[in-house]
């Protein structure tokens, strides 16, 4: 049995035990965090660095600024607040002295510190009785270090207890992949050739590890960031070309003329489409002009007018005797487009059909024969679609509606239910048109950014909770001219967690207090459908003048009478989220009015009310979003398996992905299945990087 401490000839796929360095107790920590080789080490990237060529004085520093500043330790040691323990440490330099505190999952640190050590910390700058950093990055300096000229950028490390626990922090991180660096920098394989690398003006692929584990200079740091940001991005959008090459391969029908079904249903509206509409649907009937099968993404505002263009799509591939499918996220939204789809059909002799699965199994069983037969033209439903018993005669088409909540095997599910049909996605969520092509860079993109004419700007205002009084004289007067209002909580019921209003209270509050005079509805996500439908007929009807709500209303719910939105601890929601509320008020002819209700004060949440207070424009509120919570509402867990990202950011690299995204759709262009033989090392990248994906396209 070979010794923990015999080391083989390194390389990439070398065992992380046998890196020098490393062995079986540091070893088994990184396979745990999911680092199995030397390769994957390399491509453990900082998360942050201590640029010690701007150093700064404690005397210096500014209440908010994050700063490095090197000190010697005064003291150290376990603290007792109130309720909890933490771990607290005083360094000094020549002008001060300045404490830093760890609060969660400290026994790593307390075995750390010396008196008199000397140490570099790096961190957000408060002030609690004196200068502090909460949390900070820090640096034990070697004895006889010279930490102010030595002029390093140092890399500091993703780490957990775990890893913390066996030296594995920032020195200990560096001093691994030092070591690794020696080992294998030769051994290195680029798989962009340098005519490649020219032409995009790239650093080479062991210069690019090099340089953002031991960079020389913040110049080449950044070269090497962005060679790393680009190859990320560049395999996505690899992924995304091959997988629009594929679909586009298949033969599918041709559906050039317009039908009558479509003419008669556009004749029938009391409405007239807008620019935006008229232009989507053009891209549309050009689609389903050509052999090859749509795949076209409508991303559109709420009110914007999608379902209308989605009816008539429908309407040209029933024309010709297929049938549309048409799968929705949630059964509050399947029957919000049933219920659509039967209005705007109603010109028209087109069966419709609904398919969830709450449905009873009598029921669902005569939706199965119908389909089968050819009978039921157009169906909507969940992810009931996609079960074994629904067969089609003729699927046409599918719809698929706020596409980025199924997963890829979904979608494809569907799909493989006709032959090669026409797809057609809807999302209400407007996403940036740089994280669209991310997401979606398979699919060709409409932009519905043009809301109905006759539409008025909704009016929003942030109140605190002292103004409830103002605000509710105010719905009575709308309510006594005969509109409407919803208002809108977090969650269900009360929970000991939880200190803000739940709907249970709110609701009995409205209608037992507020509002005696006026009829009160409720309705969330936890009632019997039967209950929900009453409540929402009610509201439709004009019987309901106020309903009280959860998010449930974000979808599935259009009142045109309904004038006025409060949303309680309006700061408790997203952007978007808030925007999709939002949106339920409006689409009459009156006046309309957002109240959000606020409870905190913390910057952000600042912040977030008042972009809802300037702008109704979908797409500026998505990108504040964006800026202020990620990507990940936008990926969702859904699709994980496209998002390779362990250095590329979503928010900031939209000049890379437009690159990576030119050049990877151009590769495709001239050499569709990656067979020249300068593609062969990103052939074999690729196939890595997505294995699980080789079956979505045509690279075997």
């Amino acid at each position: 049995m070979t010794s923990a401490t015999t080391y083989y000839q390194t390389n990439l796929t070398t065992d992380i035990t046998y890196l020098k360095g490393v062995g079986p107790q540091r070893g088994g920590a990184l396979k745990r965090y999911g680092i199995e080789n030397v390769g994957q080490l390399l491509h453990h990237f900082p998360r942050r660095y201590l640029d010690r060529t701007n150093i700064k004085y404690i005397r210096e520093v500014k209440i908010g600024e994050e700063a490095v500043i090197i000190g010697k330790i005064a003291s150290f040691g376990m603290q007792q607040a109130r309720r909890r323990r933490f771990f607290q440490m005083t360094l000094n330099d020549p002008t001060g002295y300045l404490t830093c505190v760890w609060f969660n999952s400290i026994s790593w640190i307390v075995d750390k510190f010396q008196e008199g050590d000397s140490i570099a910390v790096f961190g957000k700058i408060e002030f609690r009785k004196g200068f502090q950093i909460i949390h900070p990055e820090f640096d034990i300096l070697e004895e006889g270090e010279d930490p102010v000229n030595t002029g390093k950028i140092l890399a500091q490390y993703p780490s957990t207890a775990a890893l913390k626990a066996v030296g594995l922090e920032g020195r200990g991180f560096r001093k691994i992949i030092h070591v690794a660096l020696e080992l294998v920098v030769d051994e290195i394989e680029d798989y962009f050739t340098p005519e490649f690398r020219d032409e995009e003006k790239l650093l080479s692929l062991h210069e690019a590890l090099e340089q953002v584990h031991q960079p020389d200079d913040k110049k080449n740091l950044q070269n090497a960031i962005s060679r790393l940001k680009y190859d990320e991005h560049f395999f996505l959008q690899l992924l995304m070309a091959l997988k629009r090459q594929a679909k586009e391969e298949n033969l599918g029908r041709v559906f050039s003329q317009r039908g009558k079904y479509e003419k008669d249903i556009f004749e029938s509206l009391d409405f007239t489409l807008t620019d935006a509409q008229i232009n989507v649907l053009k891209e549309i009937r050009s689609d389903l002009a050509r052999r090859s099968p749509m795949n076209r993404l409508i991303q559109g505002d709420v009110g914007s007018g999608k379902t209308i263009v989605a009816v008539l799509a429908a309407a040209i591939v029933i024309s010709h005797g297929s049938q549309v499918a048409i799968m929705a996220p949630t059964e509050i939204l399947a029957e919000q487009h049933y219920s659509s789809f039967l209005q705007f059909c109603k010109p028209v002799n087109i069966k419709i059909a609904l398919l969830t699965g709450n449905q009873k199994k009598a029921d669902k069983e005569k939706v199965y024969s119908e389909l089968e037969s050819g009978e039921i033209k157009l169906v909507v439903g969940t992810h009931a679609l996609i079960q074994e018993g629904v067969t089609f005669q003729d699927l046409g088409m599918i719809i698929v509606d706020e596409q980025h909540r199924f997963g890829v095997e979904q979608r494809k599910a569907l799909i493989d239910k006709g032959y090669s049909p026409e797809v057609l996605a809807l999302t209400a969520t407007p996403i940036p048109r740089t994280l669209a092509f991310t997401i979606h860079g398979d699919m060709h993109i409409s932009i519905i950014d043009e809301l109905p004419k006759n539409r008025l700007p909704i009016i929003t205002k942030v109140v605190e909770p002292g103004r409830m009084d103002q605000v509710y004289d105010f719905m009575k007067k709308e309510m006594d001219a005969g509109r409407q209002c919803f208002v809108i909580y977090p969650i269900i019921e009360e929970s000991e967690k939880m200190d803000w209003k739940a709907s249970d209270t709110g609701f009995k509050n409205l209608s037992e207090k507020v509002f005696i005079d006026y009829k009160v509805g409720y309705i969330h996500g936890k009632m019997k459908k039967e209950t929900r439908d009453e409540q929402m007929a009610a509201m439709a009807n004009n019987e309901v003048q106020c309903l009280v709500a959860t998010t449930v209303v974000e979808v599935g719910i259009d009142i045109p009478n309904a004038t006025v939105m409060v949303i309680e601890n309006a700061d408790r929601f997203g952007l978007t989220q808030l925007h999709q509320l939002r949106g339920r008020i409006g689409r009459g002819n009156s006046q309309s009015y957002c109240v959000l209700v606020k409870n905190s004060r913390s910057p952000e949440a600042e912040h977030r009310l008042k972009v809802m207070e300037s702008t109704s424009n979908g797409f500026k509120i998505s990108d504040e979003d964006l800026k202020l919570r990620g990507p990940g509402e936008f990926f969702g867990t859904r699709q994980h398996g496209y998002i390779k990202s362990k250095i590329a950011n979503f928010v900031e690299d939209g000049p890379i992905i437009r690159q990576t995204r030119k050049r990877a759709f151009e590769m495709v262009e001239y050499d569709p299945k990656l067979q020249l033989d300068k593609h062969q090392n990103i052939r074999k990248q690729f196939k890595e990087n997505y294995r699980h994906m080789l079956e979505f396209v045509n690279i075997s």
